[in-house]
């Protein structure tokens, strides 16, 4: 199926495969039959040396020739011809013993005298063979070959040893999300789709695959009416997301954006957060257990760390309640769980970070009590993909590393990252090395960066400058090797290297734009009725400038509708009240009906006509 496919595809325009990284496109995948590789390679050696037998068997019947022709070299060439049948003799046999070989066992391909022999004579010939061989379909190279191969081996043996190299930066595209902060960012497990969300309370949608080079999201949605976006994240199967906002209740979304579920409201007036079934206050941060798709956990202001389930919405699962050092109720700003989903992890505002057992609420299993400084918000926990690190982004403006079993002091840790908002995130790499997180930066202060710390040393090895804004959220997806940021002046942006990244925003960089339609562009549209009679029919549109103009003119329709009335009312005009019977009176009140004009006046202004253009009342009393 890969070479239907690669032929189906044929030759791109080199061009865009030097953008894309598919040079690879052009050439045959390899087939690994190995059965028929060694069938193939056999027969190839046994009708090689065929043909070097011929040879030699022609070279021998030239040499009897001259030998008929020149008598008086008979000696020489006699015995010259004599050792040549010999060496035929003996080569015939070695050829012959090596294709047995070959046919016998299984493993061994044909030798390097073999291929060598291929080069020669056989060159002509066989040049399908040749052709075959140079698409790494038959036998294998000798190992003093030197190939493509061989150079990205080496290639990435220097990636090894220089691990910036690995991070896809060469290219990057930007997605406009608005003008406020993207807080929120999340992208399906296959890497088709991504969700913005920010302070704007919008959440679009992005996929990569049904973009062109406009970059337009296909669909933009209020989920949480006028709430901030906190998180946006995808679950483990990728069809439903966790949407995270300021109000009390999460929402999970399908795919498309439609309502699933949402989690009920706690009851504000119990003390105990144990024995009401929601949260009761703003939340903060949520995520997806990593292997149970059905389960989501959520952090929140009233003190609570839940866990839920997807298809029970009237309660929570499990409460966990982060404690201080004299047992008070603090606040969690965070919460992750570990790679496995045993273990659950919250940051809290008193600096500490707490983990429990996610089957076990009452106590924690692992806690760092100074782990950032006390009266800050930390905004990110997040797990190793080898489960045995824990990386914390603190509102303290540090990058800290753990060992949650040995958690007193970090394995390492970066300052001076100024981080301004509750959600500053920091990722691990696809392999683990490296650890990526985002600067804040105050209004003309500078750009925002991106910086990339090693792991085991903390040394930082990279930066990219963003944009003149803070760095909110960054995400390095493991599958398609590119890495999304979100910034503090509404833009997402995907950042990722031809060669080194799958998919993603490759697929959408080379699509044109398409036209605008001109249908798209009529200010309404024509509704042809062509049986309606004459009085309904509408007059067919001939231009749309001429019927704007036409509207224009028209007093009805060029009306300017009255702006709602701020503050006090005036004129008659109540200020915001309802359509009740007091803000009637209210209004018939405030009416102004005062008639101040002398009435015996207003009746004689119409006495001149009276007089010159009796209708009335003297035509009457003159009869």
């Amino acid at each position: 199926p890969l070479v239907a496919d690669a032929e189906m595809l044929g030759t791109p325009d080199p061009e865009l495969a030097s953008t894309m990284g598919f040079s690879g496109f052009g050439k045959k995948a390899r087939t690994f039959d190995l059965e028929a590789m060694f069938e193939q390679t056999r027969r190839t050696a046994v009708e090689r040396s065929r043909k070097v037998l011929e040879a030699r068997e022609r070279e021998k019947e030239d040499q009897t020739e001259k030998e008929f022709r020149i008598p008086y070299a008979a000696s020489s060439v006699s015995a010259s011809s004599a050792t040549g049948t010999g060496s035929t003799l003996t080569e015939r046999e070695a050829v012959c013993s090596e294709s047995e070989d070959s046919s016998d066992e299984v493993l061994s391909g044909p030798s390097m005298q073999s291929q060598s022999s291929a080069k020669g004579p056989a060159e002509d010939t066989d040049d399908d063979d040749d052709e075959e061989d140079e698409e790494f379909i038959g036998p294998p190279l000798p190992p003093g070959f030197k190939d493509s191969d061989d150079d990205n081996d080496d290639d990435t043996e220097e990636e090894d040893n220089n691990p910036v190299k690995k991070i896809p930066d060469s290219h990057e595209i930007t997605l406009q999300h608005g003008t406020k902060t993207v807080s929120a960012l999340g992208l399906d497990p296959s890497g088709a789709r991504l969700i913005t969300g920010g302070y704007d309370y919008d959440v679009k949608f992005w996929d990569f695959a049904g973009m062109d080079a406009s970059l337009q999201a296909f669909r933009s949605l209020q989920p949480c009416e006028c709430h901030q976006i906190k998180s946006l994240q995808y679950s483990s199967t990728g069809d439903v997301i966790l949407v995270v906002s300021g109000n009390s209740q999460a929402k999970v979304l399908d795919r498309d954006g439609f309502p699933v579920m949402e989690c009920i409201k706690g009851d504000q007036y119990i003390v105990d957060m144990t024995n009401t079934k929601g949260h009761t206050a703003m939340l903060n941060s949520g995520c997806w257990h990593p292997k149970i798709k059905e389960e989501f956990l959520t952090c929140s202001n009233d003190g609570t760390v839940r866990t839920w389930d997807v298809n029970n919405e009237k309660k929570h699962k499990s409460v966990f309640k982060p404690r201080s050092v004299q047992g008070k109720r603090v606040i969690p700003t965070t919460c992750t769980y570990s790679r496995d989903g045993k273990l659950i992890a919250a940051g809290c505002q008193d600096g500490s970070i707490q983990i429990w057992d996610r089957n076990m609420s009452v106590h924690t299993k692992f806690h760092c009590r100074q782990a950032h400084a006390s009266g800050t918000d930390t905004s990110c926990l997040t797990f190793s993909y080898d489960g045995t690190v824990l990386a914390s982004r603190g509102g303290d403006d540090t990058l800290k590393i753990w060992d949650i079993r040995q958690f007193k002091k970090p394995l390492n840790s970066a300052d001076r990252l100024p981080s301004f908002f509750p959600m500053t995130d920091c990722c691990f790499s696809p392999d683990d090395k490296i650890l990526v997180t985002g600067t804040s930066v105050k209004k003309g202060g500078g750009s925002g960066k991106l910086f990339f710390f090693y792991r085991e040393t903390f040394q930082k090895l990279y930066e990219i400058e963003v944009t003149d804004a803070s760095v909110v959220r960054c995400l390095w997806h493991p599958k398609l090797n590119q890495i999304m940021v979100g910034t503090g002046n509404g833009l997402a942006k995907v950042y990722y290297d031809p060669v080194k990244s799958q998919r993603g925003a490759k697929l959408c960089v080379v699509k044109t734009k398409r036209k605008e339609r001109q249908a798209e562009t009529l200010t309404q549209d024509y509704i042809i009725t062509p049986h309606a009679l004459p009085m309904f029919r509408e007059p067919r549109q001939r231009s749309t400038r001429k019927q704007l103009e036409k509207d224009r003119l028209d007093p009805m329709k060029s009306h300017k509708p009255e702006p709602p009335v701020a503050g006090a009312g005036r004129g008659g005009r109540v200020g915001t009240h309802g359509v009740t019977l007091s803000s009637y009176i209210v209004k018939n009140i405030a009416l102004d009906k005062t008639d101040d004009s002398n009435p015996r006046e207003a009746i004689l202004r119409h006495a001149k006509e009276a007089e010159e253009n009796p209708y009335w009342v003297a035509p009457a009393y003159a009869k």
